[in-house]
């Protein structure tokens, strides 16, 4: 942990800038404005936004602390939540809040947590392994070869969603609805949008209603998935609807968006390297680590956010109560103090497991270890194979400044 004098920060020597602009992500324009504020602002008052004003913190080592002290800096959705979007003094028209563990601070996180833990602890993702190697042998033997397709559908979303299913024991044959109740779950601009947030309510109730037929069919038939597991718990058994709902949206966009968008990285970032692509497929040994370093150079959530709870000049500038703070992953991953030349993936990183993009403290992302299994049986599983995925075309981005992802990526397969 950083000491005090390492984390005081000089005054800004620029003026505000608001990388919470969609535009910056559409367009894959966000690595200047960051490294800006990574050298000249690291901690930054925005005063306007889409959003609202926010403090804008763009370094490894604040990061890491504001993490590590969650009575000073709260994740209660009561004040907002954990993204950028939500104001608790300003509700939006038609809004629904609904609580989930990680937006809730000790103790009530601690117990709900506590509940859904051990369904991803060590040896229940070792279970995992065979089934996720089958399906992904599976799809992979499906694929064409020399052939124009979308990695992001045929690939990431439906490995990544059928895990999920997996692990909800969703109807098989539904499973793809999760896909669409993740993105709206995860989209921050449909919050802003008073017709957007209208519809996203409807999809996020539509989920709840089949959950709700789920878990009234677990009461007299529970089983291993994680809503058996909640309804057995003391912590989850008698969640509220908006509580149960919350809960789902943290498990399915957590589960789904991680894996998804480090799966889609895995091919366009490394065809953006062709010498580091050609250092893995000559050492497969290499694969645990390109893992983190895929994920650290993606980053596939570019921000947490936390609320201030009490005044503090702990980094130098004054917050006050009440204040935003958005903790921008995506740059802390970039730190040059940090990650030697972060731009760039590098497959033998060294530190390539330093990386902020599960979180860092209590609020750590309980299902890391699912999301390093799938991606790491995806490449083991394109190295059996001797696959190379070529890219030949620009993707198309997702529009927001939260979910930092892929929405269609042409690609080719070869062998090598």
């Amino acid at each position: 942990m950083a000491t005090a004098a390492e984390l005081t920060v000089k005054p800004a020597e620029i003026d505000p800038i608001d990388v919470s602009r969609k535009e910056l992500y559409v367009e894959d324009t966000w690595r200047e404005p960051f490294r800006q504020l990574r050298q000249r602002a690291p901690i930054q008052w925005v005063p306007e936004s889409h959003f609202g004003p926010y403090w804008s913190v763009s370094t490894y080592k604040p990061i890491q602390h504001i993490e590590a002290l969650p009575k000073l800096f709260s994740s209660s959705w009561e004040y907002g939540g954990i993204s950028i979007a939500f104001d608790p003094d300003k509700p939006l028209e038609n809004e629904i809040r609904q609580p989930m563990f990680i937006a809730m601070d000790p103790p009530h996180h601690t117990a709900q947590r506590r509940t859904v833990a051990p369904s991803f602890g060590p040896s229940e993702v070792a279970e995992m392994k065979a089934e996720v190697q089958q399906r992904t042998a599976a799809l992979l033997d499906t694929l064409p070869i020399g052939e124009t397709f979308n990695w992001v559908e045929k690939v990431s979303i439906e490995l990544t969603t059928g895990m999920l299913a997996k692990l909800f024991d969703f109807p098989w044959e539904e499973r793809h609805k999760l896909t669409e109740w993740s993105d709206f779950g995860g989209d921050v601009e449909l919050i802003r949008d008073p017709d957007g947030l209208i519809l996203r309510n409807a999809k996020l109730q539509e989920m709840g209603v089949a959950f709700a037929a789920l878990w009234q069919h677990r009461l007299n038939a529970p089983g291993k998935d994680l809503i058996s597991v909640m309804l057995q718990s003391e912590a989850m058994k008698d969640m509220s609807p908006e509580e149960f709902i919350g809960n789902l949206i943290l498990l399915i966009v957590g589960g789904n968006d991680t894996t998804r968008n480090s799966m889609s990285a895995y091919a366009y970032g490394l065809s953006q390297f062709p010498e580091e692509r050609a250092k893995l497929e000559a050492d497969p040994s290499l694969i645990p680590n390109a893992v983190q370093e895929i994920i650290r150079w993606q980053t596939p959530l570019a921000h947490m956010r936390r609320t201030v709870m009490e005044d503090t000049d702990m980094f130098g500038p004054m917050m006050k109560k009440g204040d935003k703070v958005v903790l921008w992953y995506i740059s802390a991953n970039r730190d040059e103090e940090i990650f030697d030349d972060g731009e760039s993936i590098k497959v033998d990183r060294h530190n390539a497991r330093r990386h902020l993009s599960f979180g860092y403290g209590i609020h750590r992302c309980v299902g890391a270890r699912v999301a390093e299994l799938q991606l790491h049986t995806l490449l083991e599983e394109m190295a059996k194979r001797r696959l190379r995925v070529n890219v030949v075309g620009e993707p198309d981005r997702v529009p927001a400044c939260f979910v930092h992802g892929y929405k269609h990526l042409p690609v080719q397969l070869s062998h090598y």
